[in-house]
């Protein structure tokens, strides 16, 4: 089960999704960043941390109506402004989900790529949110992991000692990993 600490506060969220909408009206940079992770027409993407859905929108255009997007976040919040963002520009293949703790509550092996921007540094219990991404990725699946507020170094760390992931790749933003034997 996920500590408190693991989710931001209602009005954390509410000013954090202000900011974004600021940031995104002068800098908008996430549909040239979301076609960076390797999205196909027709995958199964989850977003992970999806806050207000700024990255689903993108994955769910990229994976076009033959694909799935799962919103997967603990804030109740950035699962419904996900599922109202979505449901506003007609993309029917975005399913909300609200995690309980560290349980996704998706099926096992679900996920062609999971992608965690700027959320892992929240992780309180990096080892075991990294089993459950792993539980939820299918066999030959990827994990795009986006290092947020946290050095590189720390990252690493945390995906070193969970021994759940396998660094295929490292990027200036984000690391391309892919599930560890065993």
């Amino acid at each position: 089960m996920a500590r408190t600490s693991d989710r931001m506060s209602d009005a954390s969220f509410k000013v954090m999704t202000a900011l974004f909408a600021v940031s995104d009206f002068f800098y908008p940079h996430v549909a040239r960043r979301a076609r960076t992770f390797g999205i196909r027409e027709g995958t199964t993407v989850v977003d992970y941390g999806c806050g207000p859905g700024r990255y689903t929108v993108e994955f769910a255009r990229l994976t076009g109506p033959a694909g799935v997007v799962y919103a997967v976040d603990v804030q109740e919040l950035a699962v419904e402004a996900a599922r109202r963002r979505a449901e506003r520009r007609g993309l029917n293949n975005v399913v909300p989900a609200l995690a309980r703790g560290y349980d996704s509550g998706l099926p096992d092996g679900v996920a062609d790529r999971i992608i965690a921007v700027d959320m892992f540094f929240m992780v309180r219990e990096p080892s075991v949110f990294l089993r459950e991404l792993k539980r939820i990725a299918r066999p030959d699946g990827v994990l795009v992991l986006d290092d947020g507020h946290q050095p590189r170094s720390a990252t690493l760390g945390k995906l070193q000692a969970s021994g759940c992931w396998a660094i295929e790749e490292e990027t200036r933003d984000h690391l391309v990993c892919r599930p560890a034997p065993g």
